[in-house]
């Protein structure tokens, strides 16, 4: 039987969420052992990658279960058991037997949630701080990148894909609860291309950046930033199929 898992994740806890010959202290790494440990073997795929110290609200994964496992109530169980407090199963359910958590996710969701308030503790792995954020400046960078776009100056060297076009729906930026919030829906993206993108937004705020030197950037004509905004504040919020 093959099964879609959501999970939800504190990334500050791991290593990104990709599973690493050089640690083990990875999301997928965590999850295959604790399946491994309840006599699965199959190997998680997740719908896609997050770095190290990004979050997942809804973050999804399929596997084949072995015919023993049939019973997915007593599984989601024993799973919550066997997983970290870093790491909780939102829902666990049967699947198609094609369904795929990254081939078949048709658009993803990604939150990059930020304070202009004092920097506490409490949050800091959680929230990136940042200067004053001016919501008018943040929304006139973030409309630029809307429509198909070749982001080859939006990605962090060492992407593994043959090209650099992907399309966003949606990319806006908005306040609740007192938090400012930079969201975009797209396809897909390329390696750490929401944090170089939320970095170039929050320059055009600053005043770092301006829209012209933006817009050169997404149009290839020139790169000003290579920068990434900080991993605190990214959380992968939902994959639609």
């Amino acid at each position: 039987m093959r099964i879609k898992l959501t999970m939800s994740y504190n990334g500050s806890r791991f290593s990104g969420s990709q599973s690493q010959t050089e640690t083990g202290n990875t999301v997928m790494g965590v999850l295959h052992r604790a399946l491994t440990r309840l006599g699965i073997t199959a190997k998680p795929i997740a719908s896609g990658r997050t770095d190290a110290g990004v979050h997942a609200f809804r973050q999804v994964v399929h596997l084949d279960l072995p015919p023993h496992w049939s019973d997915l109530v007593k599984l989601r169980r024993a799973l919550a058991h066997q997983l970290p407090d870093a790491i909780t199963i939102r829902r666990l359910e049967a699947a198609d037997g094609d369904f795929h958590a990254r081939f078949s996710a048709r658009r993803r969701v990604y939150r990059y949630i930020m304070s202009d308030r004092e920097p506490n503790p409490f949050e800091a792995e959680l929230v990136t701080f940042t200067p004053p954020l001016d919501l008018e400046r943040l929304n006139s960078a973030m409309r630029l990148f809307e429509g198909e776009h070749d982001f080859e100056y939006f990605k962090k060297s060492g992407s593994d894909v043959k090209h650099y076009v992907r399309t966003i729906y949606k990319a806006f930026a908005y306040r609740h609860r007192g938090y400012t919030i930079l969201y975009f829906e797209a396809n897909g993206y390329l390696r750490s291309q929401i944090r170089m993108m939320a970095d170039a937004v929050l320059k055009v705020n600053s005043g770092e950046m301006n829209l012209t030197q933006l817009q050169e950037q997404i149009g290839l004509t020139a790169r000003h930033s290579t920068d990434l905004a900080p991993a605190a504040g990214l959380y992968l919020s939902k994959i639609i199929y």
